[in-house]
């Protein structure tokens, strides 16, 4: 017969009767059972039924987890190989913008290159050995200034994205849970979302001067809207959940249950829309650049790189002016979309090993 034993764990006076409760029940359970006979319960040792002194340590050692919620998102965005491939591309995309410019051989974006011999501007020059992606109608060298026009781009998308995420999520906390504060911002909602998106751009582009900086207050006036409703929605769904209305129960202050109890349940939703935020802030600006509100000329970004170009766009011998910004462009949006929709399946805790 296989050894049998059963281990308890002494504190005090109290919990030693209960073990003692314990030993008796199980014995008369194993002496009961109909699987032994009488020879061998009467073999049965009496120290299989002795009680052990408790031990911190191994009571410590079984609440362990190596449970890591970041580690475990990491892990999971790692399985997905094209999104890996896809942050690799908009890495090195960024990092390029920054040491292009101090690469040997590399020209100033908005120098206007003259020929060496006849001082004419080198114009409409295709794609070559002097200038990879070709020169543009005033002879300013194409590849330094879609490069430059990827920086700006990229600033401009991640500053409205952060903008937009940080007012989004501030106020959009506030509206969910806070009820008192619902009919404010539902009738602030209604009233700023029926007027177009397009004619707060404009205006805004018209009443200040066309720059980077009037192009990103443009996009975030109206911006946080679409953050702050979803995020609210998010919140009314979770906000009366059981560990909610206890931590209200004991008396925790709003602020924590929102940074402790809400916000990381939608981590996942928001790096979602801050990812997409970025390519739809270049796409606004590429729209307000081609209806003429966009950055002066002398600030090269992809969206007057793409209105100029698509100027040229029925010659065949100057298409190039609008293909390789429009790549550009093209990479840009796909890489971010991708990678924020593997992000945020890999940030669902559902989805962790």
């Amino acid at each position: 017969m296989a050894k049998l034993s059963f281990k308890f764990s002494i504190k005090d006076a109290k919990t030693e009767k209960l073990a003692d409760t314990l030993l008796s029940v199980e014995k008369d359970t194993l002496l009961k059972s109909d699987k032994l006979t009488d020879e061998e319960i009467k073999n049965i040792p009496e120290d299989l039924f002795v009680p052990h002194a408790l031990d911190e340590a191994a009571a410590e050692k079984t609440g362990y987890s190596s449970y890591s919620y970041w580690g475990s998102t990491v892990r999971t965005f790692r399985q997905n190989k094209m999104a890996v491939a896809m942050l690799g591309i908009i890495l090195v995309i960024l990092l390029f913008t920054f040491i292009q410019p101090y690469l040997p051989g590399q020209y100033d974006p908005n120098l206007i290159n003259n020929d060496p011999v006849t001082g004419m501007q080198i114009m409409n020059e295709p794609p070559g050995e002097q200038f990879w992606f070709g020169t543009n109608a005033i002879g300013q060298d194409m590849w330094a200034r879609i490069w430059a026009g990827t920086k700006n781009s990229l600033f401009i998308g991640f500053t409205v994205a952060i903008i937009q995420a940080f007012v989004g999520i501030v106020l959009g906390m506030i509206w969910g849970y806070v009820r008192a504060t619902d009919f404010f911002f539902t009738e602030l909602y209604n009233v700023i979302s029926n007027i177009p998106t397009t004619i707060i751009l404009i205006l805004a582009s018209y009443v200040m001067r066309p720059s980077i900086r009037t192009l990103i207050i443009a996009m975030c006036v109206t911006g946080w809207l679409g953050m702050a409703r979803f995020i609210r929605n998010q919140v009314l769904i979770i906000r009366d959940q059981e560990f909610n209305m206890a931590s209200r129960c004991l008396g925790t202050p709003v602020w924590r249950v929102i940074t402790k109890n809400l916000l990381p349940h939608m981590v996942s939703v928001i790096m979602l829309q801050m990812a997409l935020a970025i390519p739809g802030a270049i796409a606004s600006e590429v729209f307000l650049t081609y209806i003429g509100l966009g950055v002066p000329l002398d600030i090269p970004s992809l969206g007057n790189l793409v209105d100029s170009g698509r100027a040229l766009m029925m010659s065949p011998s100057l298409r190039y002016q609008l293909l390789f910004p429009a790549i550009m462009l093209s990479i840009i949006t796909v890489c971010f979309y991708l990678v924020g929709n593997a992000f945020a399946d890999a940030a669902d805790p559902k989805n962790h090993m």
